[in-house]
């Protein structure tokens, strides 16, 4: 990803985003080309390294046709928003300016390895359930369910551990402009999200 020097996230920024977002998408190359799958992914640093833990159907052909050997992408995109040259000061001024976007962005590089045993499955859903179910009044937990049924549930999906090697984040949120713009742009961003 192309990323100018002031527009990078800090890694222990774009960790705290990837915890915050937890919905990427993950770019594989396969046969035939690329695959893609929108997923949750949890944020595991308790190893050595970086890993992003999901889950797959197991009817989704991701899991079967990606190329172990090249490695797989998660992509989490933060907000985002088009920047009218209209909210810049230089527009009165001298007319110079051009629209822009700006956004969040979040890749994360990886070897991607495949979960089918039972056990490690049912690891890889008890823990994203209690990662999205956490701060609920009355949390759902996976042991609410029958036994049957969850053992039922789990042979119908492939969990998925992508080993980060490399974290590519970038902010582009207008920092290269001065504080009257940037303020100027806050300003018309709030007024954007505010219409229903």
């Amino acid at each position: 990803m192309y990323t100018p020097t002031h527009f990078k996230m800090e890694e222990s920024d774009a960790l705290a985003l990837i915890e915050t977002l937890s919905f990427a998408t993950l770019v594989s190359l396969g046969e035939g080309g690329l695959l893609s799958t929108p997923l949750p992914l949890l944020l595991d640093r308790s190893g050595d390294g970086v890993r992003l833990i999901g889950h797959v159907a197991r009817a989704n052909p991701h899991w079967k046709r990606f190329a172990p050997a090249v490695p797989s992408l998660a992509i989490f995109q933060g907000g985002d928003g088009y920047v009218t040259p209209a909210w810049y000061a230089e527009k009165q001024k001298t007319g110079k300016v051009v629209p822009t976007w700006n956004y969040v962005s979040v890749q994360a590089h990886g070897r991607l390895e495949v979960v089918e045993d039972a056990a490690g499955l049912l690891d890889i859903v008890t823990r994203l359930t209690n990662r999205h179910e956490a701060g609920r009044e009355r949390a759902w937990q996976v042991g609410d369910a029958p036994d049957d049924y969850i053992a039922a549930m789990l042979r119908g999906i492939v969990g998925i551990v992508l080993h980060v090697d490399r974290l590519e984040a970038k902010a582009k949120l207008s920092q290269n402009k001065d504080e009257q713009d940037r303020a100027a742009i806050r300003a018309g961003m709030a007024g954007v999200l505010a219409i229903p």
